[in-house]
């Protein structure tokens, strides 16, 4: 059904083992064939997929028995069933989980770059080239496929990794320039904005735009950061006239605009 924002959503559930038989061998054929559809519809606009990846979780009383340690991480948060029933043989549960995320990891920072289609391209080359039977279901193969899809954007990274810390206990990393958008360039965010000295309430991070009254050549400005923002303290003056009368005669500014100490 369209969504609201005109977009067609749909969701696929997947798993990166390659030993399941006929299941897997379907859902590999499948990411093969509709791959190069899905990109289209993706570079278009036209849909927003999201994976799904099965998983189950060992409870506590089991946490110690080999079936968990071999098939879960996360102290049995994450579980995964042995590729070949076989505890004792080949690639375990565990490591299924790991490629699961990984590529949960590669869809999100593929849609934080704008770049959404990846996903795809990384799935399909990801079972061709580091299939389990051929022994390259490893973490070096999984570089090895993403050096080849080219590099996502570092600050893309950053961005994904930074939305999972609540609100105000995410490290200072996080809210430097470096993770600025540009979503003060659309009607300045509806922020508060001085035309006349083009100096604006509006600054954008990872999280979104917020209002905030700035502080510009050490000048503070102080308000509800939407509808008013002024400049106070010593300097104000300075800023725009403090907003008061001034005016040039004879090569000459007089202004109306006094510091009271």
């Amino acid at each position: 059904m369209p969504h609201p924002d005109e977009r067609v959503e749909y969701e696929f559930w997947t798993n990166s083992n390659d030993e399941c038989g006929p299941q897997c061998d379907e859902q590999a054929a499948f990411v093969r064939a509709f791959r190069g559809h899905a990109q289209l519809l993706e570079k278009a606009g036209y849909v927003l997929f999201t994976p799904h990846y099965i998983t189950w979780f060992c409870p506590d009383a089991f946490q110690d028995t080999p079936q968990c340690k071999a098939q879960c991480i996360n102290r049995g948060r994450y579980c995964s069933p042995d590729p070949e029933g076989d505890l004792g043989a080949g690639y375990d549960g565990k490591d299924v989980v790991v490629e699961n995320l990984r590529q949960l990891c590669v869809h999100r920072v593929a849609n934080a770059s704008n770049r959404p289609w990846v996903w795809w391209d990384y799935v399909a080359d990801y079972h061709l080239r580091c299939s389990m039977t051929e022994n390259k279901y490893t973490r070096r193969c999984a570089e090895d496929v993403v050096r080849s899809l080219g590099k996502l954007e570092s600050t893309a990274v950053l961005k994904a990794t930074c939305a999972g810390f609540k609100e105000t206990t995410e490290p200072h990393v996080c809210l430097t320039p470096d993770m600025e958008t540009d979503e003060c360039l659309d009607n300045n965010g509806g922020c508060w904005l001085d035309e006349k000295t083009n100096i604006t309430a509006c600054k954008d991070t990872y999280r979104g735009r917020i209002c905030q009254c700035p502080v510009v050549g050490g000048v503070q400005y102080q308000g509800d950061g939407y509808t008013e923002c002024k400049a106070v303290g010593p300097g104000r003056c300075a800023m725009g006239n403090g907003g008061c009368w001034t005016e040039t005669r004879h090569g000459k500014t007089f202004s109306a605009c006094s510091v009271i100490r």
